[in-house]
């Protein structure tokens, strides 16, 4: 079964599933077909579903030229349909693992998608799980979904953990590019993983196990979100002392040796960072072990918000200019700068803040057309310099490229800028982070 798999992927004649279409699973999907594997698309979201029917890309990363070349070449299709699965070699799944309201995991994506396979699969298949979690879920979760009914791994399936690594508007580092871990519930999965991969992508390193490839994942973005608490800190701390934080980090950077740069911001978004350290300090708490690290890292991140609230409040008052009726403008709504993804972004809760506080509060995305917070119907303005004089403070959030910071600042009353795009601009209607 092992040989038969092998030689399929080989020979490119396996036929490949991703579940779950998104930022993550959409490039996957394209990149596999590109290199001439036959690949369905499975996603429950209708809309995503008929975009990619009708040729079109709804992520930036993918462009609607891709998707129209994999498809008439009959390398591509999309569907909602999981009965599909049943002729697929190879099952990756790729869905969104979000945090309940307690801040507890919510696996609920990955077991709906795991019972679907469940129930659909055939005999032979390499089933593969992308999908962020926490160290243990691949063992403790998944194979015993896979193994009812007396299935076992390396006699009916092959199952193992790969983490994603992709970094939505990275022009230098696309699916591709960036080296891959993998790591089996069996010596033959993890091969098999290899193999899978080498495919698309040259660098593939083999883990131990899957429980070692799910906690590398946790580990890189534990690392950037501690990181980022710490030097927020740092920001606040600055502010106080009458400090210039950006100034103090290019300093520090200079050193070849024992430094990293990281900058403060605005508070953490996206679907990783914010979330995927609390997987971990979960699971580490079921073993009787307190993440404090991690644990006051979200503290400070989750706190910058309210403190960019906290800062227009002040700006506001050095024009005599409450808070309550003012009318804010957001510049950028997306959770990093030149993609359209919102989730998690700081914008969303600082608006909310400033509603709360009063505010009339509008936003000017390139990228993000509408967006809807708390069933609140929120449109993009136009951009136009009057609109800028109309704001009683423009602050900037996201820092997409193909924005006009130059014209903002020049027709704006006062600009808060919480991403050092007016490093080394000293202006009167200037406030920085």
């Amino acid at each position: 079964m092992e040989k038969v798999l092998k030689n399929k992927i080989l020979e490119k004649k396996a036929r490949i599933g991703i579940i779950g279409l998104g930022y993550v699973g959409l490039p996957l999907a394209v990149e596999f077909a590109k290199k001439g594997f036959d690949v369905s698309g499975i996603d429950t979201d209708h809309h995503k579903v008929d975009s990619l029917g009708n040729k079109r890309s709804y992520i930036l990363d993918v462009t609607s030229e891709d998707i129209r070349a994999v498809t008439e070449a009959g390398l591509f299709s999309a569907t909602s349909d999981y009965k599909v699965i049943g002729r697929l070699d190879v099952v990756v799944i790729c869905v969104p693992t979000p945090l309940r309201k307690t801040k507890e995991p919510d696996i609920s994506y990955i077991i709906n998608a795991t019972e679907k396979i469940a129930a659909h699969r055939k005999k032979g298949q390499l089933i593969i799980l992308e999908s962020t979690t926490y160290p243990g879920t691949t063992d403790e979760v998944v194979l015993p979904i896979l193994g009812r009914n007396g299935a076992k791994p390396d006699r009916d399936f092959f199952l193992a953990f790969s983490p994603e690594r992709v970094d939505p508007g990275n022009i230098r580092f696309k699916t591709r590019d960036i080296p891959k871990i993998v790591g089996g519930v069996t010596k033959k999965s993890t091969e098999l993983s290899r193999i899978f991969y080498s495919q698309i992508i040259k660098n593939v390193m083999p883990v131990s196990s899957s429980k070692s490839a799910e906690m590398v994942k946790l580990l890189e973005n534990t690392f950037r979100s501690v990181n980022i608490g710490l030097v927020n800190e740092i920001a606040l701390m600055c502010h106080k002392l009458d400090i210039d934080v950006w100034e103090i980090i290019d300093a520090a950077k200079t050193k070849p040796f024992g430094f990293m740069p990281f900058y403060p911001g605005p508070g953490l978004g996206g679907h990783c960072i914010p979330i995927d350290p609390l997987y971990l300090s979960w699971k580490a708490r079921l073993h009787g072990f307190e993440a404090r690290f991690i644990e006051l890292a979200d503290m400070v991140n989750s706190y910058m918000p309210e403190y960019v609230v906290k800062r227009i409040a002040g700006i506001l008052n050095k024009f005599r200019k409450p808070l309550l009726g003012a009318k804010v403008l957001i510049m950028g709504i997306s959770y990093k700068k030149d993609v359209n993804d919102t989730r998690e972004s700081p914008s969303i809760e600082i608006i909310r803040l400033l509603e709360k506080e009063g505010a009339y509060v509008s936003y000017f995305d390139p990228y993000v057309s509408e967006l809807k917070i708390d069933g609140k119907l929120y449109r993009s303005i136009m951009w136009d310099p009057k609109a800028f004089k109309n704001r009683d403070c423009v602050v900037v959030i996201t820092d997409h490229s193909s924005v006009d910071y130059e014209e903002i600042l020049k027709s704006s009353k006062v600009v808060f800028d919480t991403r050092n795009i007016y490093r080394n601009i000293r202006a009167k209607n200037l406030e920085r982070l």
